[in-house]
């Protein structure tokens, strides 16, 4: 479908890209990964027209469609989000306009023998026969569902897209590139203004579009769940991997593996030849071969071992001075902007060493939490910090406090303390400071470049209770594995505001989920709340479904007592799929009991003690246990419920 062809693109007389190739095909879902600087956006800017090669050729056939969703952009104004929406059907509305003015110069002519009569008929039927093809109907629910499904709410349709944020106009743009189902999407960092909601709604779009995709993205649950295809971009090259980015990751390192003990075994044999080189070079019988070793050095294609990623880069916060055994208690707390109540009535206990996360739709009031603990916003109720709380804040806003005439090594220097300064290019070069970058000003740095400086300098402070809000928006997943290993080893309490599964995973062990203008407190990782929020779905629509359906029932004309019998009849029923769903439960509890009950005693013995990956399969079936002790819990009320109903 799209043909690469010995592309390559150079800054400053270095090649960014040297001579790559490669085919992306139809319906092919690629990951572009590599680190930051290596080209990424460079090639989709290519691939969209934005950007000429240096010498090299992208072949993509005319009819082809393309979508490109940039990290960013300028917004347009003056139009509402609906308006805005619709702009990705003007192709639709052109032409019905165009067919509208055909039929109406038809009406008008007399002249119905001309040439120029017929081939007017002719472009009107080709018209309309496009038309029918691309579909002329309603395109209305089209837009309606892709918007509510991004995180829109109705009553946003008819607002100016200037009352939005940057993060929420680019909601709108990605709105308007999936609306147009183009046959390629070049998507830089879409989940950066989403929440888990909607970028759980964005991989089920994508993987069902049909649309060809090449993705760039920090998040590797989403680039896992999405693509099938993992093009790594490297010194120039591109390495090619018929798999998703999990699979990659293990082949990439058996490939660097490899790399490294050709390019060991091509040192030594370069060390051995210029050896003889020098060894031999004056004597007059040797000259010959001499000459035949220098010219073998000279053609010799010298390999390249990629740069060491410093993935391994063990960075520690500092010591978290004792706090009370509860940092934060509230009570009956509400937060209303004006007339808009955004918390109402909420309550929660965050002891000392817990790590939590706030999740949620954007705008059910995270953010307004957060700044509440911080005393930056008023508010009613009750919002205790405990005794000797130091408090280590990192958000957007943070990188606009910056001293600008600091250097990045400056910036970091003057926080840091004790041994932490002899490693502060190392932990520089983990967040993408590495070499000559380190000493550029701040003032020269992007606002996602002042994002990671900011969250390196909180990393050095001594503090022992950390909020992070949206930390992990500008790092790369290099430095999102530094940092999550960091948080998991910080001895503080933690709550991260974070719309990132992979990062969160493993990472807290409480979930408060903000809706509705209340907070839920779900025990358990991420994954366990988002597997209860999938059950929790299903069970509200039932209730709604069987509400409606007793609403149906009310208003039909039958009498008392067939309407008696006949909610009796589907009560028991109700009692009876409950009681069933219990038993269910218990038996899938059973089971996990036997198994676990096994792997304590194979546990027992050493070979199974010391093999990790055993330890980590009795831990998973630890915490499904758990899950299904909870869901065992649930249903069991419910069953109570229902034969409590009947009692009464």
């Amino acid at each position: 479908m799209i043909s690469v062809e010995q592309l390559t693109v150079e800054f400053g007389g270095s090649p960014l890209f040297d001579e790559i190739s490669f085919l992306v095909n139809p319906k092919d879902r690629i990951a572009l990964v590599g680190k930051n600087g290596a080209g990424k956006t460079t090639l989709l800017r290519i691939f969209s027209g934005k950007q000429a090669p240096t010498k090299g050729k992208i072949l993509i056939p005319k009819d082809l469609s393309i979508g490109y969703l940039p990290q960013h952009m300028i917004h347009n104004e003056g139009t509402t989000v609906m308006q805005e929406a619709e702009k990705a059907f003007e192709h639709i509305t052109d032409l019905q306009a165009e067919i509208e003015r055909m039929n109406v110069e038809l009406a008008e002519r007399t002249d119905y023998e001309s040439a120029e009569y017929h081939d007017l008929i002719e472009k009107l039927t080709r018209d309309n026969e496009h038309l029918q093809i691309i579909g002329n109907g309603n395109f209305y629910g089209e837009i309606e569902k892709t918007l509510l499904g991004l995180g829109f709410l109705r009553s946003d349709f008819d607002r100016q897209c200037s009352e939005f944020s940057g993060g929420w106009r680019m909601r709108i743009e990605l709105a308007k590139i999936l609306l147009q189902r183009p046959d390629v999407l070049l998507l830089d960092e879409p989940t950066n203004h989403l929440d888990i909601e909607s970028i759980q709604w964005l991989e089920s779009f994508l993987i069902t579009c049909g649309s060809a995709i090449l993705l760039v993205s920090h998040d590797r649950a989403f680039i896992d769940a999405v693509t099938t295809r993992t093009i790594e971009i490297s010194l120039g090259k591109i390495y090619d991997y018929n798999v998703n980015y999990s699979k990659y990751v293990q082949l990439r390192i058996e490939r660097h593996d490899q790399q490294v003990r050709a390019y060991e075994n091509q040192q030594k044999l370069i060390a051995d030849t210029e050896e003889f080189i020098a060894r031999y070079r004056y004597q007059a019988t040797k000259a010959v071969q001499v000459q035949s070793r220098i010219k073998q050095l000279e053609k010799l294609e010298r390999l390249e071992v990629d740069q060491e990623d410093n993935s391994k880069l063990s960075l520690k916060f500092s010591p978290a001075p004792r706090s009370g055994s509860i940092p934060v208690e509230i009570e009956h707390l509400s937060k209303a902007y004006g007339n808009q109540l955004i918390l109402d009535n909420i309550g929660m206990i965050i002891n000392r060493g817990e790590k939590v996360a706030f999740v949620g739709k954007n705008g059910e009031g995270k953010s307004t939490l957060v700044k509440c603990i911080m005393s930056e916003i008023e508010y009613s109720g009750i919002l205790k910090l405990g005794h000797n709380v130091k408090i280590g804040y990192f958000a957007q806003n943070q990188a606009s406090l910056l001293d600008e005439n600091r250097t990045v090594f400056e910036t970091i220097d003057y926080v840091a303390v004790g041994d932490i300064r002899t490693k502060i290019r190392d932990i520089l070069g983990a967040f993408m400071f590495g070499g000559e970058a380190s000493d550029k000003k701040v003032k020269v740095l992007s606002g996602g470049e002042r994002s990671r400086l900011a969250m390196i300098r909180l990393l050095l402070e001594p503090v022992n209770l950390l909020i992070l809000d949206e930390p992990t928006n500008h790092l790369d997943m290099r430095s999102k594995d530094v940092l999550k290993e960091a948080i998991k080893a910080f001895d503080g309490t933690v709550i991260v505001v974070s719309h990132d599964r992979e990062f969160l995973d493993g990472l807290v062990t409480k979930v408060y989920e903000f809706g509705n203008k209340k907070v839920r407190e779900h025990l358990g990782g991420i994954y366990e709340f988002l597997q209860y929020k999938k059950m929790d779905t299903l069970r509200e629509l039932e209730v709604a479904t069987s509400l409606k359906a007793t609403s149906d029932a009310v208003e039909k004309p039958v009498s008392e007592n067939k309407m008696s019998y006949e909610a009796r009849k589907e009560h028991n029923r109700k009692i009876r799929k409950a009681e069933k769903a219990v038993e269910e439960v218990e038996k899938m509890v059973s089971a996990l009991e036997d198994e676990i009950a096994a792997m304590v005693k194979q546990l027992e013995l050493p070979e199974y003690a010391s093999d990790n990956d055993y330890i980590m399969l009795y831990q998973k079936k630890q915490r499904e246990m758990e899950q299904k002790v909870y869901e065992w819990e649930i249903l069991s009320e419910e069953a109570d419920n229902l034969k409590a109903e009947v009692a009464d």
